[in-house]
């Protein structure tokens, strides 16, 4: 049976770069670093963002491709606008958002240094089923 998510890996270019990049963004605190004791297939960080164990791994020379594949990270609506500042600081390339409709929050999705696509969010699941189903006898209620 699932228990659940355990962790997302990223395979960078940059250790130290994406390393910067997590910390800044999303305070992400360093738990583990290989340092030349590769246990896995290659050099690697580990982090904790919130309870959420994020791994990056150095790749070798091959290039990334772009997918809509991606990590969304929740973000309260008031701390949008900081985010975003981050985001431009750090150089990031910001992709536009596609079409809303009102009530499943606001989002800002940006590609990092090896072209992983991530999204900050500031809608819940509940919100967004709410305003899909409308009336719908599956709508979701609050607890």
């Amino acid at each position: 049976m699932i228990e659940g998510l355990s962790h997302v890996t990223f395979i960078v270019k940059d250790l130290v770069k994406t390393k910067y990049m997590l910390e800044y963004l999303f305070n992400a605190k360093e738990v583990y670093s290989s340092d030349g004791n590769e246990f896995s297939i290659l050099s690697e960080k580990f982090f904790l963002v919130g309870n959420l164990w994020i791994a990056i791994m150095e790749r070798d020379k091959k290039l990334l491709n772009r997918t809509y594949n991606h990590i969304a990270f929740k973000i309260n609506e008031k701390d949008y606008d900081e985010y975003l500042k981050k985001i431009n600081d750090l150089n990031l390339e910001i992709k536009s958002a596609r079409p809303r409709v009102d009530g499943e929050g606001l989002s800002i999705y940006f590609y990092d240094y090896d072209n992983h696509l991530f999204e900050l969010h500031t809608g819940t699941l509940e919100e967004r089923l709410n305003r899909y189903l409308g009336d719908s006898p599956h709508k979701i209620t609050p607890k």
